[in-house]
């Protein structure tokens, strides 16, 4: 299968071409696409230096899926070209999460709603999938009335220019260009993607919106607080869970070991629980701190850790695109 990943030298890029290789995903022909100023470049792909080419070449070029990470503004521009010329999209970028008529997907909860006729298909923000991989078989099982999440998000999550500055900091320089309007190193700041008028930012509502889309379910309240903080391995969420049920923490516990992508790390006695250095470089969530809420009934505390730029992002864009040429989703649509 000819494959196109958008977005190629981004940080997320890298990934998604560590991704397809790692998972020996079937590629023929793999290209490497970028803006004009990367193209000319190269980027490696199963031990092969890769010339990065432009938008116009990736179209001409026919792949069958496109994996994009390009930004927001370039997949709404580029996008709706690709699918016209046939190609299916998955995206990384917010521009579609929320568009009514394209699909957000987190293949082991929604993959089954994907069909040939998706030709840009949505992949969810990094923090609101490691969430839902979690919420979804406990909302199976007790059904969940509100969800409270607190998140402690890299500084990979902004880019290669945060993470610079992060080291920079840390080594003292404090004069290379600031992504944050604060210092990050020893920091902490409750502050990730714009402030709307509601007083929350983009990234909190991105939570709220996308867990009700991908669990199908506009019931289910959720509200967030984003923190970003001076680590590179991965996300981190406390995350409150209320239920319409009674639940039963062993249980709570079986059914999570149980789910698909997910592991039970909760042994505090031994120090046993998820971390960003233990999650880094790995495509499952990872779950801990299984403890009753004491303060109201029916309530559930857990810890959440996954690489955003794994789970978060690329391994989640190639489950996607795993799911499609598994199921032969891919080509043109039969006529209706």
């Amino acid at each position: 299968m000819k494959i196109a990943v958008v977005g190629a030298t981004g940080l997320v890029g890298g990934e998604i071409l560590k991704v397809l290789e790692e998972r020996n995903f079937p590629v023929t022909e793999l290209l490497a696409v970028a803006s004009e100023r990367s193209v000319g470049k190269e980027v490696t792909f199963k031990g092969k230096q890769i010339k990065v080419i432009g938008f116009e070449d990736a179209i001409a070029a026919k792949p069958e899926i496109a994996i994009f990470s390009a930004g927001g503004s370039t997949s709404l521009e580029l996008a709706p070209r690709f699918a016209e010329a046939g190609i299916t999209v998955v995206d990384n970028s917010s521009a579609w999460r929320m568009d009514p008529t394209k699909k957000l997907v987190v293949p082991e909860i929604n993959a089954g709603e994907l069909t040939k006729e998706d030709k840009i298909i949505a992949n969810p923000n990094c923090s609101t999938i490691q969430m839902v991989v979690v919420l979804n078989p406990l909302h199976k099982k007790y059904k969940i009335k509100r969800v409270v999440v607190s998140t402690y998000q890299s500084v990979t999550g902004t880019g290669k220019a945060a993470v610079d500055q992060l080291f920079s900091e840390r080594a003292g320089d404090h004069s290379k260009g600031k992504v944050y309007p604060h210092q990050i190193d020893l920091n902490v700041l409750p502050h990730i993607d714009v402030f709307l008028d509601n007083g929350y930012t983009k990234e909190e509502m991105k939570m709220t919106n996308e867990t009700k889309k991908i669990m199908s379910d506009d019931s289910i309240a959720v509200t967030a607080t984003t923190v970003r903080i001076p680590t590179i391995g991965g996300h981190s969420e406390a995350v409150n869970i209320e239920f319409e049920n009674e639940y039963d923490l062993d249980e709570v516990r079986q059914i999570l070991s149980e789910t698909e992508g997910v592991i039970v790390q909760d042994d505090p006695k031994n120090a046993l629980y998820p971390m960003p250095l233990t999650a880094h470089g790995k495509d499952e969530t990872f779950v801990g701190r299984i403890r009753r809420d004491e303060s109201q009934p029916k309530t559930l505390n857990l810890w959440i850790v996954a690489d955003n730029l794994r789970k978060g992002a690329a391994t989640n864009a190639v489950q996607i695109a795993e799911f499609l040429a598994k199921h032969d989703l891919v080509g043109v649509a039969a006529e209706a």
